[in-house]
């Protein structure tokens, strides 16, 4: 997709999230400096960067979890900026912050049946075993807390699936996983966009991004600094690993 100098779509193509000039603080400290990018309906997208570069602040600004914002926050059309964040939610869009956000003391099932329907068009229990294997296997397991980490990430997202909100907010689902774990989340990514959800992943794992991304933004000391089409990563990737300095 062909997008025009702020990072939104280019051609009056209508995206289904679009975020412009946003800027955003924690208390006195100005962490986002305008930032500009756009996710299309259907699309995955990452934002990279390296630690400190602004990518959960960006998430959370998103869901107006940050107390000071401005700019503009446009998802189907509402401005998000000033909306409460359960009035956020309930407009279709789902969260999973890095720390997963899963009740411990709660079986897999009961956490499963909590989450509140924001939306028609949510995954039954049923599809959410289907999609994540692990987890039916683990569905009488009495605390959460029991779970390997792998399976707790898999849980935080299954939650999501359940309320209906069509895009999610995916917060370093990878981070500290095994191998085997970050293959079958990204399986579960690709399905899931195949039935029609939209996602805005953060990610430092750029080899696990280019397998289930269509576009990356590249956030560096708060601001997008480049957008990079999936198909143009590999003749891009000395200038990608000079971003990450990896």
């Amino acid at each position: 997709m062909r997008e025009g100098s702020e990072g939104r779509p280019a051609g009056g193509e209508a995206a289904m999230l679009e975020v412009a000039g946003l800027n955003a603080w924690y208390g006195e400290s100005h962490i986002l400096h305008g930032v500009d990018f756009s996710v299309n309906e259907g699309e995955v997208v990452t934002l990279l960067g390296r630690n400190g570069a602004g990518k959960t602040t960006t998430m959370k600004s998103i869901m107006g979890l940050v107390g000071r914002r401005a700019g503009s926050i446009r998802y189907r059309g509402q401005d998000l900026i000033g909306v409460a964040p359960n009035r956020i939610a309930h407009a279709g869009i789902g969260f999973c912050p890095e720390e997963r956000a899963i009740f411990g003391s709660l079986s897999v099932t009961e956490n499963l049946m909590l989450p509140p329907v924001v939306a028609p068009g949510g995954l039954d229990v049923e599809t959410i075993y289907a999609l994540f294997p692990n987890l039916r296997e683990r569905a009488s397991t009495a605390q959460a807390t029991k779970l390997s980490g792998g399976e707790q990430q898999m849980l935080a997202i299954a939650r999501i699936l359940r309320t209906g909100a069509k895009l999610l907010l995916l917060d370093e689902p990878t981070e500290g996983l095994a191998p085997v774990i970050v293959q079958q989340i990204g399986r579960t990514i690709q399905e899931i966009k195949k039935r029609g959800f939209t996602v805005l992943l953060v990610e430092q794992n750029f080899r696990f991004a280019a397998t289930v991304a269509d576009r990356h933004y590249v956030m560096e000391h708060g601001r997008i600094i480049d957008m990079i089409p999936n198909a143009e990563l590999p003749s891009r990737m000395e200038k990608l690993h000079e971003y990450l300095g990896v």
